[in-house]
């Protein structure tokens, strides 16, 4: 960013944020307070059928930690009500594989409301409790449900880029150990957020996008997707800085269509508004409108909706941070007429559509062919990134900004 842009964007954000409270329940709140704040997300991307009968032991990585966790679990696009008979927390295991073991005495039972099991209506979420246990920043959590029923298409998050865990022989969810979890998936299923109970602190940056950012590219179970690697680099700010970091990204999601997943506008509430402790947003999102069927081909309408989600985003309290939209040129969907568009938004993200611009674009292109990413950032297919790609993507967004 310039320091042009970053004096506006300060006296902009300031502005915003003392419109509005960055969530509902900090209102007369001590500003030292323990308060809750988003450590981890994963956007419903689609369905998947149930499996009635089976502990999954999801794996989730946190950016930041707390004294207490709080677990999200989602029937958003579910068609029937979604009976969860058990769900656990614990902290997993370190091995090398890492597995479904969990670290002794840190396995949790979860309730809502005090009890032990939910119905889920379609449509909707649920947050346990709070649960008693110490999370740790940047550590993995093994996340547990088990559902006896078929309770209908079940709500996941398609790309996990690393195993969840099956017991396919009844409720083992209260099981710490890896012995009856014996076959392996790499989608999450039903749990979609976790929050931690941590001192005053800034809240949590959300990332909303494609599978540039679900981390399409990047080594399989290494969390080096670029919103991971810009919460490691946060973890140079003191701890009460750090701001949690969230991964609101669906592989082929669109900003302006329905695709894989509802499309980024339509999706604004579920998995930006309504996290926990929101305060930045980063948009990465246009790519696939670009380059799908039937393709975008007006600036104008990115422009329109880039704003859309501003305003909504400013109506909470929220600042935004636009990212430019990166090279393809060599993958199939290429063609000179994309480029140009692809050019055309990216002047328009620079301009004062966004609060301040994550320039992704210059970050990554190839000097010598502009149209194309560096041959050292390709994951190969000319379009995603591998982990040298993702951390020039991470290194871009001013931490600074973030940590404030």
């Amino acid at each position: 960013m310039t320091g042009t842009r970053r004096r506006c964007f300060v006296v902009l954000a300031l502005t915003v944020l003392s419109a509005a409270p960055p969530y509902p329940d900090a209102v007369g709140r001590a500003e030292t307070a323990p308060r809750w704040t988003g450590t981890w997300e994963a956007a419903a991307s689609g369905t998947a059928p149930a499996l009635p009968g089976t502990s999954i032991r999801n794996v989730v990585h946190t950016s930041v930690g707390g004294s207490a966790t709080r677990i999200r679990l989602s029937n958003r696009l579910g068609t029937a009500p979604l009976r969860l008979d058990t769900v656990t927390v614990a902290l997993q295991r370190a091995h090398d594989p890492a597995g479904p073991e969990a670290v002794p005495g840190s396995l949790r039972t979860a309730t809502f409301a005090g009890a032990t099991s939910v119905t889920v209506p379609p449509g909707e979420d649920r947050v346990t409790d709070p649960v008693r246990l110490a999370v740790p920043a940047d550590a993995d959590l093994l996340v547990t449900v088990h559902t006896s029923a078929d309770c209908g298409p079940a709500t996941y998050h398609r790309t996990s880029l690393q195993p969840t865990f099956l017991a396919r022989n009844g409720n083992r969810a209260a099981d710490p150990g890896a012995a009856a979890y014996t076959d392996r998936v790499s989608h999450w299923y039903y749990v979609t957020g976790v929050d931690v109970l941590r001192p005053a602190a800034p809240d949590s940056v959300v990332a909303l996008g494609d599978s540039l950012t679900d981390g399409n590219g990047s080594s399989y179970g290494t969390n080096r997707r670029w919103p991971d690697l810009l919460s490691r680099r946060l973890s140079a700010l003191p701890a009460g800085r750090r701001p949690g970091v969230l991964n609101a990204g669906i592989s082929g999601n669109r900003l302006l269509r329905e695709g894989v997943g509802p499309s980024a506008l339509s999706r604004l509430d579920a998995d930006v508004l309504s996290r926990t402790g929101v305060r930045t947003l980063i948009v990465l999102e246009g790519v696939n409108d670009l380059k799908g069927t039937p393709p975008q081909t007006d600036p104008g309408a990115f422009v329109r909706a880039y704003r859309r989600i501003v305003a909504r985003a400013h109506a909470h309290g929220i600042r935004v941070i636009g990212a430019t939209l990166t090279p393809f040129g060599g993958h199939s969907a290429w063609t000179p007429a994309r480029e140009r568009l692809r050019h055309a938004i990216n002047a328009l993200i620079r301009g004062e559509v966004f609060d301040a611009v994550a320039d992704f674009d210059a970050a990554v292109r190839d000097p010598a062919r502009p149209d194309r990413i560096r041959p050292a950032y390709d994951s190969g297919d000319h379009l995603h990134f591998g982990d040298a790609g993702m951390a020039a993507l991470a290194g871009t967004v001013d931490s600074a900004v973030l940590g404030r």
